[in-house]
């Protein structure tokens, strides 16, 4: 009897090698595991919460239409709770002990440095969903958010039009780390490829969490009475609702001092009183606000799942955001890739990435580069409108192919536009 039970689970083992597929995969009761690797507490949780929402709905769906090669997904969600060492941890865990097939997950910069070896090192597969500085490429990560030729560069090209105010001082603010630090630099050269003095930007990095912007603002009102200022903020987390309300508080206005946020979109805003905010600008590659079928039918989906889950802040006032559609193009472009390549197997699903295509939000057909593993995306810039929504002041006309090595930094014309197995960093 147990001879014959060995043989059997031998045969089974055999046929799923046949298939690419690995015994742990079929030890999980036939499903497909997912890990979820996102912030539920602490400081980034106003953030990334809802991006594991989105990702459990996204599974819903995927399994009510019968899921992936047949089987059903299987999410397994950790917390690494805005601890940058224990995301490792955690990446760790979800690769090595749940054998999950593919991660979403990570928000900060941090967050996805501390990741990227553990995801590299057990030739795991994480997919991205938020903008970030480039300067980099992993063979193990699809980016689905922005690199800085898709938001940063146009955002700042925008200030400095006369549509935008017609810029002349910057002030580049951000959380210290490396996303604000990295972007700041290559805003820096192009400010200064464009004539800006360095006597004319300042630079200023109060550290995650940070919640008394009373000096920060002052430092600011008085930087602009030298001249046209406009403010380029890349404070992550809960720090931006009392860097807003002191904004408010300091009656810093749009008009005199514009702040375009990279950072902030409608998930930040739902805690700040944005009637003193408006007219100050976001650069995003979505909004909850586009008007287009695709994303009627995504914000109506969504409103549903979170009424139906009784989603803490969603389950009466539905919000969408950016990160959101990049986690949703994400899964959905991976669910194609695996159909593709009719394995899970890592190797194979990277392969079967290149070129996949969604019908994203944005009103926008995405598409994952054919070898950068970078999505060509849409760029928005919005304007804060007194209900915590945007509306749109400037557009491109088409997705953009984004450049992971900015020109703005000297040795990236010398660099590949492609991964070649080891993190160029």
């Amino acid at each position: 009897m147990q001879r014959r039970f060995t043989l059997k689970a031998l045969a089974v083992a055999t046929s799923l090698a046949a298939a690419g597929l690995s015994p742990a995969f079929a030890q999980s009761g036939g499903t497909i595991k997912v890990g979820v690797l996102h912030s539920l507490s602490g400081t980034m949780a106003i953030s990334e919460t809802v991006l594991k929402d989105t990702v459990l709905m996204a599974i819903d769906e995927i399994n009510a239409k019968g899921g992936v090669l047949g089987k059903k997904l299987e999410a397994v969600v950790v917390d690494p709770a805005s601890n940058w060492p224990l995301f490792a941890e955690k990446a760790k865990q979800l690769l090595t002990q749940d054998k999950v097939a593919v991660t979403f997950g990570c928000w900060t910069s941090v967050s996805r440095k501390s990741v990227l070896p553990v995801f590299e090192e057990q030739n795991g597969l994480l997919f991205y969903p938020v903008q970030y500085e480039g300067e980099e490429l992993s063979k193990n990560v699809f980016y689905t958010g922005a690199a800085p030729n898709q938001q940063a560069i146009p955002a700042v090209e925008y200030l400095m039009s006369k549509e935008g105010g017609s810029a002349k001082r910057f002030v580049l603010l951000g959380t210290d780390y490396v996303y604000p630090r990295t972007t700041n630099k290559i805003l820096r050269a192009f400010l200064k490829s464009k004539g800006v003095k360095d006597s004319d930007i300042d630079e200023k990095y109060p550290p995650f969490g940070h919640s008394d912007y009373q000096t920060i603002v002052a430092d600011i009102k008085k930087f602009s009475a030298g001249g046209k200022t406009a403010v380029i903020s890349t404070i992550n987390g809960d720090s931006n609702v009392p860097f807003y309300k002191e904004l408010g508080n300091a009656g810093l206005k749009a008009k005199d001092v514009p702040v375009v946020a990279f950072s902030v979109g409608e998930e930040e805003l739902r805690g700040v009183d944005t009637k003193p905010l408006v007219g100050h600008l976001a650069a995003w590659n979505y909004f909850m606000s586009v008007k287009n079928p695709t994303n009627d039918e995504f914000t109506k989906k969504w409103a549903a799942y979170a009424k139906a889950k009784g989603i803490a802040g969603h389950k009466d006032k539905a919000l969408t955001n950016d990160p959101m559609e990049a986690t949703y193009i994400g899964i959905y472009m991976w669910k194609q890739a695996v159909e593709k390549a009719k394995t899970t197997d890592v190797d194979k699903v990277i392969a079967a990435m290149a070129g996949q295509t969604f019908k994203a939000p944005s009103g926008f057909t995405a598409k994952m580069d054919e070898k950068n593993h970078h999505l060509h995306k849409p760029v928005f810039i919005g304007e804060v409108k007194a209900d915590g929504q945007f509306n749109v002041v400037w557009k491109t006309p088409g997705p953009v192919k984004a450049k992971p090595w900015s020109p703005f930094i000297e040795g990236n014309d010398k660099k590949k536009d492609e991964p070649d197995g080891k993190t160029k960093i």
